[in-house]
């Protein structure tokens, strides 16, 4: 239950990234997507590896599981600033568009840095390893993946404007067709093996390649009221299947304490993402300055993507499927391994969900009381001026133009 229900809610959020991303969001902004996915997700897979290595005294290919479940941005969390709020209109439209862009593809990306550390695991050589993560993992799940959600999302664009031309819709099943395509998109997905996550996504940007979809979208409030309604549901669920007792030393996982998953929190808070987004700001496009740096590295929350990815591995490690066993078997060889991988991912997205969660709160009432008293909102939290230290107010639509080319708008040509 809590893998199927952490795969539709992640899932319908890149879905919903797919769709209100601006148009042709990928052909302008290429490289700063490209560089977040690349140099910054494997920068966070590999320090993160060698934090639990060094901090919880694993196995290596057991820190290499865990840090593929933390090293993308949880498109769940991450919607604390790109949603319609007091905070994100304070923050540069290019900014939330990064964020945006890679947490709803960096989940799917994940798959191949999760099956490294799995398939040398359990494979007999090195060279299955090898092979099945080139055919199996990158071919097949991811870039197959990818493809089928394009041709899915644009079919489907194709399909519905056709069908509101000949005025055979009305504005209820118009609404319903948004969910219904993100629950087929992941139901294909996992029918066919390939990463459910990229075909969302891929479905979601193939949908509304366009912006035709995304500008009737904001006539309405659906995306943001499923969000709120499905993503506290987990989060309340997730708080109550926390395994507190596997927080402590046990007998297949003694390195655990918890300090050490204290100190491990904060060394993962404080060097996953942000010294890497800092020395790679230079060949980031749409990073204009440090403090931008500085909150693009901040805000890399773990949440129900690495809870989905942490069941995703212990399934495979239990029985070699995807689907979990309801206990770890008392037999298998992986025992220690599945000991360790769960209890160390929920305490980190325990401690991410909170040290992200109110980090909006503190950064709002930082800038509440740097103010002299007469300068101040009436209340804490309603300033809307931006950010200190960022670049705002360039560009007449959605993106700035010397991020995007000369277009004088997001929209592009038509």
């Amino acid at each position: 239950m809590t893998q199927e229900a952490a795969r539709v809610i992640v899932g319908l959020q890149v879905f919903t990234v797919g769709i209100e991303l601006p148009k042709m969001y990928f052909s302008r902004h290429w490289k700063s997507v490209a560089m977040m996915l690349g140099p910054v997700m494997t920068f966070s897979w590999l320090i993160t590896a060698a934090f639990v290595y060094g901090v919880l005294h694993t196995k290596l290919t057991t820190a290499m599981i865990i840090s593929a479940c933390l090293a993308p941005t949880d498109p769940v969390l991450a919607a604390s600033v790109l949603a319609e709020s007091t905070f994100s209109v304070r923050v540069p439209k290019r900014l939330k568009h990064l964020i945006s862009a890679e947490s709803g593809c960096n989940d799917g990306v994940s798959f191949p840095f999760l099956y490294i550390g799995l398939l040398f695991l359990v494979e007999d050589s090195n060279g299955a390893a090898a092979k099945e993560w080139v055919l199996g993992t990158l071919l097949w799940q991811c870039s197959l993946g990818l493809l089928i959600g394009i041709f899915i999302g644009f079919a489907s664009n194709r399909a519905l404007r056709l069908v509101e031309h000949l005025n055979y819709i009305d504005r209820a099943a118009f609404l319903s067709f948004y969910l219904l395509l993100a629950i087929f998109s992941i139901g294909v997905g996992s029918t066919l093996g390939v990463d459910d996550f990229l075909v969302a996504f891929g479905a979601g940007y193939g949908f509304a390649w366009d912006s035709w979809f995304a500008k009737k979208m904001r006539e309405t409030h659906l995306p943001p009221i499923l969000d709120l309604l499905l993503n506290s549901s987990m989060f309340i669920y997730f708080g109550a299947i926390l395994p507190w007792s596997q927080f402590t030393p046990g007998p297949e996982a003694p390195s655990i304490t918890p300090g050490r998953l204290v100190g491990l929190l904060l060394l993962i808070i404080l060097f996953r993402r942000i010294p890497i987004v800092l020395a790679l700001k230079r060949f980031i496009p749409d990073i204009r300055t440090y403090p931008e740096a500085l909150f693009c590295g901040h805000f890399g929350p773990m949440g129900l993507g690495a809870l989905f990815l942490v069941i995703e591995a212990r399934a495979h490690l239990e029985n070699g499927t995807s689907l979990p066993e309801p206990y770890p078997p008392k037999q298998s060889p992986h025992r220690e391994v599945i000991e360790t991988i769960w209890p160390v991912v929920c305490f980190i997205i325990l401690g991410s969900t909170m040290i992200h969660g109110l980090s909006v709160a503190a950064i709002s009432m930082a800038g509440h009381y740097s103010r002299k008293e007469g300068e101040r909102a009436p209340l804490i939290a309603q300033e809307r001026e931006g950010l200190g230290g960022m670049v705002h107010g360039e560009g007449g639509g959605e993106s700035e133009p010397s991020v995007s080319g000369d277009e004088t708008d997001e929209e592009g040509p038509h």
